[in-house]
Parts: C-alpha cells; sequence; structure tokens
C-alpha cells in the first residue's frame, strides 16, 4: 500500500518523463543519497570504504559506461579493459607532465583520451556486427597492453610498468583517507549516473535504442548509423575512461598493466549482464553482486568445509567463484534476459497493483 501513487496526477508531460515519476521513488532514492552520504562515512570501517564501497562505485561506473554501448546500443564490447587501461594511464601522463593540473581535470582528460581511443575502434561497427564487432573490440584490449607494456613513454619510462600516484587533492582538500576517496567517488559516480540517465531518455539515447532494436528501419526512418553508433562508442568509451582514471588513482595508487587486464573486460560484461541490460540501475545491481558474492562464498565455503569434514583452500574457493558466476550468467540469460533490474522493475509493479491480481 505504501508503493500505490494514487492522488499523484501529471499535469504536463514533462512531469509524466521525470527521471523519478513516482514521489515514493524519489523519496527513496532521496533517503539512499542520504545514507550513502552521510550515515557510511560516519559508521563504515576503513576496510569497508577502501576493499568494498569504493571498488563498487567504481565499478559501477564502467558498468553504466559498457551498458550504454551493450546494453543502450546494442553494440557488443570485450575491449572495455583497454579503455579503462587508457583512461588510467593517459590520466597519468598528464598528472606526471603537467604538474598542477585539478585532478577532476586530469580524470576527465583521462576519459577523453579512452573517447578518442573508442571511437576509433568503434569505426568497424558501422561494417560489422555481432560476434564480429566482438573480436574487432577484443584487438582493443590486446594493443593497449601491448603499448603499455612496450611503450615507455606511457609509464613514464618505468622499468617494472608500474606506476604510482600520491598527494592527491580536490579543489585544495587532501583525499588520502578512506572516507574522503568514498566521498569522491560516490559524488562522481552519482553525476554521471545522472547525466546518464538523461542522455539516454534524450533523441541521442533514443537513437540508440533504435539501432539496438532494428537498425534498417532506424535508418530509414532518418536515423544515421554513423552518429549513432559512433557517439554510444563515445559516450561509453568516456565513462569507462574516467573510471579507470578513478580505478588507478583513488583505488589502487599504484599499478600496471594487469590491472586492466581481459578478465577486467569480461567481468564487466558480466555484470550487466547480470545487472540488467539497457538499464542504469543494472550496473549498480551487477556491480554489487560481483563485489558481495566473492566476500560471501570467502567466508561461507570453509564453514561449510568444517561442517562436511573437509578442508577448503583459497584456490578451492576461486573455482567455486567462477563456477557460480558462469552458472548464474547461463541462468539470467535463459530465464531472465534483462537481469536483476528487471526483478526489481516487476516487484515495483505488483506493489502498485497490491493486493489486487497483476
Amino acid at each position: 500500500m505504501l508503493y500505490r501513487e494514487n492522488g499523484q496526477f501529471k499535469t504536463t508531460y514533462r512531469a509524466d518523463q521525470q527521471v523519478f515519476p513516482i514521489a515514493q521513488d524519489r523519496w527513496a532514492m532521496g533517503a539512499l543519497l542520504a545514507l550513502a552520504l552521510v550515515a557510511v562515512p560516519l559508521w563504515a570501517d576503513e576496510y569497508l570504504l577502501r576493499a568494498i564501497l569504493v571498488p563498487f562505485l567504481i565499478l559501477s561506473l564502467a558498468a553504466i559506461g559498457l551498458n550504454v554501448l551493450v546494453g543502450y546500443c546494442g553494440q557488443i564490447s570485450l575491449g572495455s579493459g583497454a579503455f579503462m587501461a587508457v583512461g588510467a594511464y593517459a590520466a597519468y601522463n598528464v598528472y606526471v607532465r603537467l604538474p598542477g593540473m585539478p585532478l577532476l581535470l586530469t580524470l576527465l582528460l583521462g576519459g577523453v583520451a579512452a573517447l578518442l581511443v573508442g571511437v576509433l575502434f568503434g569505426l568497424p561497427s558501422l561494417r560489422i556486427r555481432g560476434l564480429y564487432l566482438a573480436v574487432a573490440t577484443l584487438a582493443a584490449q590486446f594493443f593497449v597492453d601491448w603499448a603499455a607494456l612496450r611503450l615507455r613513454f606511457v609509464t613514464n619510462h618505468s622499468e617494472s610498468g608500474s606506476v604510482s600516484v600520491n598527494a592527491l587533492q580536490v579543489f585544495g582538500l587532501p583525499i588520502e583517507s578512506a572516507s574522503s576517496r568514498y566521498l569522491f567517488c560516490l559524488a562522481l559516480v552519482a553525476l554521471f549516473a545522472w547525466m546518464t540517465k538523461n542522455l539516454v531518455r534524450g533523441h541521442i539515447g533514443r537513437s540508440w535504442m533504435a539501432m539496438r532494436d532494428m537498425d534498417v528501419a532506424a535508418s530509414v526512418i532518418g536515423i544515421r548509423p554513423l552518429t549513432a553508433k559512433l557517439s554510444a562508442f563515445a559516450v561509453s568509451s568516456f565513462i569507462i575512461g574516467v573510471a579507470g582514471a578513478l580505478w588507478g588513482f583513488v583505488h589502487l595508487g599504484s599499478w600496471e598493466p594487469a590491472a586492466f587486464s581481459i578478465e577486467r573486460s569480461f567481468q564487466l560484461l558480466f555484470m550487466i549482464i547480470i545487472g540488467g541490460l539497457g538499464s542504469v540501475a543494472g550496473a549498480f545491481l551487477g556491480a554489487a553482486f560481483f563485489v558481495v558474492l566473492p566476500i560471501v562464498l570467502n567466508q561461507l565455503l570453509p564453514v561449510l568445509g568444517q561442517m562436511l569434514g573437509f578442508a577448503v583452500d583459497t584456490a578451492l574457493v576461486a573455482h567455486v567463484e567462477a563456477m557460480v558466476f558462469g552458472a548464474l550468467i547461463v541462468f539470467f540469460l535463459i530465464v531472465e534476459p534483462h537481469g536483476l533490474a528487471k526483478l526489481w522493475a516487476t516487484g515495483r509493479e505488483k506493489l502498485r497493483l497490491w493486493p489486487f491480481p497483476h
């Protein structure tokens, strides 16, 4: 009954098309943001902030970027790890070669570099699709891995290939503590999520979805495949590049090319499959699932092993984790292709009509 919108009338098209048209959704989102901004930094310990919440926020941002391309535009990509690497290394080069550059601008320039690389590798999407496009974007992963290992200027002539940053500041305020890093990531992720949600609701997002659903019909009604597909690659790569820069600067602090391997690309793809294709909320749900499930398995499996009388080592936990993720991906592809976001939307619709049958 609390979710019923009786008495909530829309008198304008603008009011009907707002991001949260139901008042209960606006209240819930406001409460969630207040909890994230105030309660979490006060109550959470350093481990929870650094090892769980900060990675969750950055991976959510990367998943939002990939969802723009795969979920909204229908262009499959296996090069998201490469775009994260481009964003991280481009931001690092700006950071070390232009002293005094503001951190926010440094991160955004990393995103711009990823945007350029993403558009370059998105050009084949004008002629190929499906598995062939996935292979073409996979080439970006191998090329960026090779460049990070072989081109010395990318890592500022580091002998080991490892780079590091320190003394990060935003508007003169240091972001060295766990709570400051968390709040900085939260602000950026909330801003990008809001911008993406509004973008996909406009004419650009509708052109992406038209290309996804039926590209020939979209071309007939006047949507240019060149503009639609390359704009999706550009926006997606920019967001993923910013996420990569955040991953290197804020989360890791020191990293090497292995931090953005092909496993990262598959991880992000699995996130949006489980969370929900074509949904901003699905990116958060998928990222939360991937961050929380390994922790649950690491805590639960040793206890089950003791109960059953056999030892559980870290290798077994890793294997079980991979099998669980694989089984869940197959499950969602068969049972609910739109992922956790669709399940949440279905539950909301039932709440709106409860206690009447749906």
